[in-house]
Formats: structure tokens, sequence, C-alpha cells
């Protein structure tokens, strides 16, 4: 059976971190249709002075960010030690498990084109050990298909595995269509599946869908998208509903308000970090 749009999504323009202009696409009125994908920041702007300001030092607990940049640099810093930075076309991915601290570094590039989501973490994993990896560009594969090709940034596309996280599955696709071109890609019927139009308007089934916004599936075996006009750019994010309580302030995500209330008096009395490394 053929999916079909279900819910769609454009966000709205908002500042966060020291001064970063973006677009929330998904957020806290999103979580119960999109679950597991909690939060969905969309960055596409070619003037450094909206986004150079970057993201200090703040703490997480209970998500996984994943960041993808199709354009643009991105220096991740973290209580854990760890320096890293990717640039275009490559993925940033943390879980924040029992609790980090990070900050995100944006600086000046031709053009900044990406997105962040936040993943749930299932409750028996709330409390894993946080960990970073990125993504780089030798490690993500490139499928070639009809009018385009797929890039496989986590999970597996037919026999091309990717990226792998430790907890929720995550089939994470950026697909590039020519014009005219058209994809029917298949899947389990149940798999909660969602699409972002990072660039360019395309039809998902019969219906148009235009840049910059979120689909929800609905159930189905199968879908299909084609460009609408020169070039498109769709990501494709394919999980498991977790269908489990979110308790959700700020950073922190878990699945009562006791636990985000702990989470904080944590914060508040320097116990919240349980694994650091000083630097």
């Amino acid at each position: 059976m053929k999916r079909r749009i279900k819910t769609k999504a454009k966000g709205y323009k908002t500042v966060d971190g020291a001064g970063v202009n973006l677009i929330r696409v998904l957020g806290g009125e999103t979580t119960k249709e999109f679950d597991p994908i909690l939060m969905l920041d969309s960055f596409d702007s070619l003037n450094p002075e909206d986004y150079t300001a970057g993201f200090p030092m703040h703490p997480h607990r209970g998500i996984e960010t994943i960041s993808y940049l199709s354009r643009g640099k991105m220096v991740h810093r973290d209580s854990l030690g760890n320096e890293d930075g990717i640039t275009d076309g490559e993925v940033q991915w943390m879980n924040s498990g029992s609790g980090i601290l990070h900050e995100e570094l944006v600086p000046a590039a031709d053009r900044l084109l990406g997105v962040q989501l936040w993943l749930n973490l299932p409750t028996k994993d709330k409390m894993s050990t946080p960990t970073y990896n990125s993504i780089k560009k030798e490690d993500i594969k490139e499928v070639p298909i009809d009018g385009g090709k797929i890039r496989v940034l986590a999970g597996s596309y037919k026999d091309t595995q990717g990226y792998k996280g430790d907890f929720l599955p995550l089939d994470y696709y950026d697909i590039h269509l020519k014009s005219g071109s058209e994809i029917t890609l298949n899947m389990e019927e149940d798999d909660s599946l969602m699409l972002f139009t990072l660039l360019g308007d395309v039809y998902v089934g019969d219906e148009l869908i235009e840049e910059k916004t979120a689909v929800k599936l609905t159930n189905g075996d199968s879908i299909s998208i084609k460009n609408k006009g020169n070039k498109a750019q769709v990501l494709y994010i394919k999980s498991r509903a977790l269908n489990e309580p979110i308790a959700w302030a700020g950073p922190i995500v878990m699945n009562t308000r006791k636990e985000l209330q702990d989470t904080f008096d944590e914060l508040d009395n320097g116990t919240f970090i349980k694994e650091r490394v000083d630097y």
C-alpha cells in the first residue's frame, strides 16, 4: 500500500544559541505525530551574521542530536573532551545519554545549509553513556539512481550499509533528484517515516510539497517522490515510534516531570555530569 501525506509542518523563524537565526520545523507540538523525532531545525543562509554567534556550552540529557550539513562548517566541543569539525556533506552525531555539556561553533562559509534533528532515546537508554561520533564524507556511501543519487547518511539502503547508531534504528538518506526524476522507496508497513524538503519542491504521491517542509507519512510499504523543478534534495528519515511519555524542558528530554526536576537539581548542585574529561 502506498503511503500518503498525514501531516505537514513548515516551521517558523526563531533565534537560538547566542543569536543563530534558524527555522524550527518540528518541536514540542509535533512530538506525538513525528515520534521519535523530537525537533528539526533548518539552516539556510548566505549571510554569516545569521549564524556565526553559534551555540555556547549547554547541557543535554535523554536525546541524540544529529546535525547534517549539506553546505557549511560546524565545530563541536564537549565535556568528554571531544573536539571535532564537520563540513560540506558530513554529519555530527551525539548521544547525550546521562548528561553532556557541549558547544557548537559555526564558522563563516559561502552558505550554511542543513538541519539538526533531535532523536528521542528509549526510556531504558535515557541514562546511557554519552558518546560523540562524526560521519565524514569518505564514510558516506553514494548510491546512483535514475535521475540522481542517494547519500546514505545512516542506516542502510538495499545492500548499502551506512553509520549505525547504538539505540533506535534510523535510516537517514539525502536524496538528490534531477529535473523530472522520480524514485519509489520500499519499507515496512509500520515504520515511522518522515521527509524534509531541504531544497526544491517535490510531489509525494500526487501531493505537492514545498521546499523546507517536513511531512509525516501514513503507514504503508512504499512511497514515491518526484522532482517538480530543476533540482531537489529530500531528507528521508525512517525509524520506530516509541509511544512513550515525554517530559521536555529546554535541552532536557525525559519521561516524567520528576525526572526533569531531578535533572535540573543536578545541574544546580553540580552532579549532572556523570562522565567528564576536563579540557
